[in-house]
C-alpha cells in the first residue's frame, strides 16, 4: 500500500489498455481457444478471452510487456471475465479458479521480467475482478421486475473465490471496474475484505464505475455521487471511470468526480463511442490530449485505457502528462452521505 501511495503523491501513474482490443488483433480461431487442454470442449470457446490465460499464455504475457514497454505503471490482469458466473456461458465455471491464478501469475511475470531489466522503475500489477454478466439490482425479465437471475450471497462466494486466486498469484491490488451495478460491486468489495481477513493480508482496492449513456447515471441508476456515498466506506485507494464512453462524453463526469472524491481519481475511457463498423475513432494522440487536459486540470492521478485502446494510445498518454503534478485529494469535514438512486449530504 505504502509503494503506490507514495508513487501517487508523486506522479500521474499510466494504467494499461484495451486486453480485448489487442487480442482481436490475432484473428485468433476455435483451436487457438481451446489449445490442447480443451480440444474436446463440446461448447465453443472463441471468444472466451480469460481462457487463454491457459491455452495461450505467452499472448497474454506478451500484451503485458507491450503495454509496460508503452510506459504502463499499472497491468491488469487478464481476470474480467474469470468468475464462476460470467465462465458458465461457457461451460467454463469449474475452472474459475485456475484462470484468476493464472491470469495473476502471467501478469505478474511479466511486471518482474520487466523490473530485473529496469530496475529504478516501479509498476504495479491489479487483479481484476470484472462486473460479471448479471445484476443483482435489475430483472432480467421485463414482465417480472421482481425476478433476479443472480443473489447477493451467490456473487459474494463467486467474488471469494476469484479474489483469493488473484491474491495468492501475488497481484499487488485488486481493481473492482466497469461497475455498473452498485449491489454487485459491494459483493465484490465484501469478498475482497473477507478474503483479506482469512490471509491476514491488505491490498489497496481501486475501484472504477461505469457511466452507461450520457444520462450521467450508472446502469442500476446511480449518479456519479450516489454511487461514491454507496462505496467509499470501505475506503478505497482510488474512485475511478471506465468504458462506455470515451474522454470527450465521460469529461463532465471527470470533473463531477474530481469536486466530490476524497480518494485519488483514475480514468481510462474507451477510444471514443464505437461507429457504424464498431470501431473506435479515437486516436492515440486525441486521447493523449485529453490526458495532458485533465492533468493540467488537476483532475486525475491514474490515466489509461479501456476498448478501443493499445499501446500507442497509452503511449502518447505517458508523454502527455510527463512532469505534470497528479491532482491533490480534497479534505472535507466529516458529515452524514447517504445515497438512493441520487446523493443526499445532511
Amino acid at each position: 500500500m505504502k509503494k503506490i501511495q507514495e508513487a501517487l503523491k508523486e506522479r500521474i501513474l499510466i494504467l494499461d489498455g484495451a486486453m480485448g482490443t489487442m487480442i482481436q488483433q490475432e484473428k485468433l480461431e476455435e483451436d487457438d481457444f481451446r489449445g490442447a487442454k480443451f480440444k474436446d470442449t463440446k461448447i465453443l470457446l472463441k471468444g472466451n478471452n480469460d481462457i487463454l490465460n491457459l491455452t495461450k499464455e505467452k499472448l497474454i504475457y506478451d500484451i503485458h510487456t507491450k503495454y509496460l514497454m508503452s510506459g504502463a505503471d499499472i497491468i491488469e490482469t487478464n481476470t474480467f471475465n474469470s468468475t464462476r458466473v460470467s465462465q458458465s456461458d461457457y461451460d467454463c465455471a469449474d475452472i474459475s479458479n485456475e484462470l484468476n491464478f493464472q491470469g495473476g501469475k502471467i501478469a505478474r511475470k511479466a511486471v518482474d521480467d520487466y523490473l530485473e531489466k529496469n530496475p529504478n522503475e516501479v509498476k504495479f500489477v491489479a487483479g481484476v475482478l470484472g462486473p460479471t454478466n448479471r445484476t443483482c439490482s435489475m430483472s432480467p425479465d421485463v414482465n417480472n421486475p421482481g425476478f433476479r437471475n443472480i443473489t447477493f450471497d451467490e456473487l459474494l462466494t463467486d467474488y471469494e473465490e476469484s479474489t483469493e486466486a488473484l491474491i495468492s498469484s501475488g497481484v499487488d491490488l485488486i481493481m473492482v471496474e466497469t461497475v455498473f451495478d452498485t449491489l454487485n460491486a459491494k459483493a465484490a468489495l465484501m469478498a475482497i475484505q473477507n478474503i483479506q481477513d482469512k490471509l491476514k493480508t491488505t491490498l489497496p482496492v481501486m475501484i472504477s464505475a461505469t457511466i452507461t449513456d450520457l444520462s450521467g447515471r450508472t446502469l442500476s441508476g446511480q449518479t456519479i455521487e450516489a454511487f461514491y456515498n454507496s462505496i467509499i466506506h470501505v475506503n478505497p485507494l482510488s474512485i475511478g471511470l471506465n468504458c462506455a464512453l470515451g474522454p470527450k462524453e465521460l469529461e463532465p463526469y471527470v470533473i463531477e468526480l474530481d469536486r466530490i472524491s476524497e480518494k485519488f481519481i483514475s480514468v481510462h475511457p474507451n477510444a471514443g463511442l464505437p461507429n457504424a463498423f464498431g470501431e473506435y475513432d479515437e486516436t492515440p494522440e486525441s486521447m493523449g490530449n485529453f490526458a495532458r487536459k485533465w492533468s493540467k486540470n488537476g483532475y486525475i492521478n491514474i490515466i489509461g485505457g479501456c476498448c478501443g485502446t493499445t499501446p500507442e494510445h497509452i503511449n502518447l498518454m505517458k508523454k502527455n502528462v510527463k512532469n505534470i503534478e497528479p491532482r491533490q485529494k480534497k479534505n472535507f469535514e466529516p458529515k452524514l452521505q447517504l445515497s438512493g438512486l441520487e446523493s443526499f449530504q445532511f
